[in-house]
């Protein structure tokens, strides 16, 4: 899992989409420029043509699912995940992703093959941090947790990334990548590092 985007010539730079309808994505634009990736906000379908990967941030996914498919974002994430853009959601990020969501079915994009638990670990108040361990990385990333979702079904060809406490709140299928926790509220760069190089 490596590929540090800080290493690249400007000319070979990452140019990362960060969806920026609702939620936490001005932490993910600030980490990008923190490693020195070209991130730039994304809430149109004009704006997704110019970036070459897309970060789907935590927030609410009903109000953003809605958003994205009245406006036809969601549509064009889709087109662009079946060309080979790679694409990684956090928290609500990944609840958008998922092909199924628990306990009610809500607008999902569908690309990765799982299903996915809303809230798993309770409310805002149940909030925690723990560290999580990355296939691929030496060591632990930080995983903050703030209403996050649990993967409760793992498809075919969908690789487990994490697990806390026996439960999968990290996958990989191909180009897609999915989060339960928020990499993006620590200092910790390593995983949008390793994005930048997909």
């Amino acid at each position: 899992m490596r590929g540090v985007c800080s290493r690249y010539h400007s000319s070979e730079m990452a140019v990362v989409g960060v969806i920026s309808i609702q939620g936490d994505f001005d932490a993910h634009l600030k980490m990008l420029d923190s490693i020195g990736a070209d991130a730039r906000p994304v809430r149109i379908p004009e704006d997704l043509e110019a970036v070459d990967r897309a970060i789907i941030p935590g927030g609410e996914s009903s109000t953003v699912g809605l958003l994205m498919e009245r406006f036809g974002l969601g549509a064009a994430l889709q087109a662009r995940a079946a060309k080979g853009m790679p694409i990684w959601g956090t928290c609500m990020g990944m609840i958008l992703l998922a092909r199924d969501v628990e306990p009610r079915k809500a607008f999902t994009l569908g690309l990765l093959d799982i299903t996915v638990q809303r809230n798993a670990f309770g409310a805002q108040v149940h909030s925690f941090e723990a560290p999580v361990p990355v296939e691929g990385l030496d060591e632990p990333v930080m995983g903050v947790f703030i209403r996050a979702p649990v993967v409760t079904r793992v498809g075919d060809g969908v690789e487990v990334l994490s697990e806390y406490e026996g439960r999968v709140v990290g996958v990989r299928s191909g180009n897609l990548v999915g989060t339960s926790y928020h990499p993006e509220l620590t200092t910790d760069s390593r995983l949008h590092e390793w994005f930048c190089g997909l």
